[in-house]
């Protein structure tokens, strides 16, 4: 369909073209007296014909490239589109009320070759200015109608309402897994954001051939799966991208700062970078250092020695949480069950370590 649609076109174009110009072309050329040459019908019928038959060969080329764009205009989010398409219209308005003063000119070259050249200029321009900032105008419209609505609050209530920021979850915390224990106890409040590029990434893990990548990036979507259908809190899906940004977690920066959000993460390096750009951040890893147990010298604890240590005669045990003992002469207790007495703690960059002696042994002393 969309190839006759391209033929007939050509037809009707060649049709236009042979009746406006082949009787001015015969009579320059002067090889034929014959008043019948010259008529505009038959300029009409040899133009339609020989772009017929050109249309046989630009069709494929032609109706490639629309297929081609009508794809890209498909795979655009609605709201792209939609933003991109103002920004064209905001274009093409502003091109028309500078054309016509030039249309007004004698001069051919000004009065209808310039024209032409700023309607595109200025459409094109308009198209990428409404699509690449698309998200300011988002974020601009959010602000004023939660002003609004706040405003509207505030006249009816008499009293300040603040809404919690949008949480966006970066590729890592979403593998991680405890984030959905997180917002299972609602200490997260607010909208949960899962950016697609992020989804992109997560679904590129998934398909690794390698089985480790592979396991923990279907983790991920589990974990996804699960808070979208059986936590109790709000799940939106950001559409959107930033294509002139290559890595994601500078996407996440920018979305955050576009959405005045807070990027949730366990990436180190993610949480300096955020800090630097004065970004809120998230530390799933600092909430779970936070929230563990405190234990000062003096106290008891029972533990079971896993393993011996590093110096001699040392032993290892772990606490609940992951938390490691090192127990000093703990090494003739590996396998058993014991009573130990907390000598002293260390916080490190790595976490918090315990020190501790059997409690046997303080007794002989």
């Amino acid at each position: 369909m969309l190839r006759k649609i391209v033929h007939l076109f050509f037809i009707i174009l060649g049709g236009t073209i042979g009746y406006l110009y082949i009787p001015d072309i015969i009579n320059l050329l002067d090889f034929t007296d014959a008043r019948w040459a010259t008529s505009p019908y038959l300029g009409t019928a040899v133009g339609a014909i020989i772009f017929f038959i050109v249309s046989y060969w630009l069709a494929g080329y032609i109706v490639g490239f629309l297929k081609w764009v009508e794809d890209a205009l498909i795979k655009l989010p609605a709201g792209d589109l939609f933003f991109g398409s103002i920004g064209l219209i905001v274009g093409l308005v502003i091109a028309y009320f500078i054309n016509r003063p030039l249309q007004d000119i004698n001069i051919e070259v000004i009065s209808q070759v310039i024209p032409l050249f700023i309607m595109i200029l200025l459409g094109y321009l308009g198209f990428q200015v409404g699509f690449r900032r698309r998200e300011e105008f988002i974020n601009l419209m959010n602000i004023n109608k939660k002003d609004r609505d706040k405003k509207k609050v505030t006249e009816v209530d008499n009293e300040d309402v603040s809404l919690p920021k949008p949480k966006i979850l970066d590729t890592s915390v979403i593998i991680d897994g405890r984030v959905a224990d997180i917002c299972q106890t609602n200490f997260l409040e607010g909208t949960i954001v899962i950016p697609q590029f992020v989804l992109g990434e997560l679904q590129h893990i998934a398909d690794s051939s390698d089985v480790l990548k592979r396991n923990r990036g279907r983790r991920g979507l589990d974990v996804l799966n699960r808070i979208q259908k059986e936590l109790p809190v709000k799940v939106e899906i950001y559409e959107g991208d930033f294509e002139e940004i290559q890595e994601v977690d500078s996407k996440l920066i920018k979305l955050a700062k576009v959405m005045n959000g807070i990027v949730v993460t366990n990436d180190f390096n993610l949480n300096k970078v955020c800090d630097l750009q004065g970004v809120a951040v998230l530390n799933i890893n600092d909430l779970a250092n936070a929230v563990k147990p405190v234990v000062l010298p003096g106290e008891e604890l029972v533990v079971q020695v896993i393993k011996d240590g590093k110096e001699q005669n040392q032993g290892i045990a772990y606490l609940d949480d992951g938390t490691m003992i090192v127990v000093e002469e703990g090494r003739d207790y590996i396998g058993k069950t014991i009573e130990v007495l907390i000598t002293s703690v260390l916080q490190t960059s790595a976490g918090r370590m315990i020190f501790a002696k059997p409690k046997l042994l303080e007794k002989a002393q």
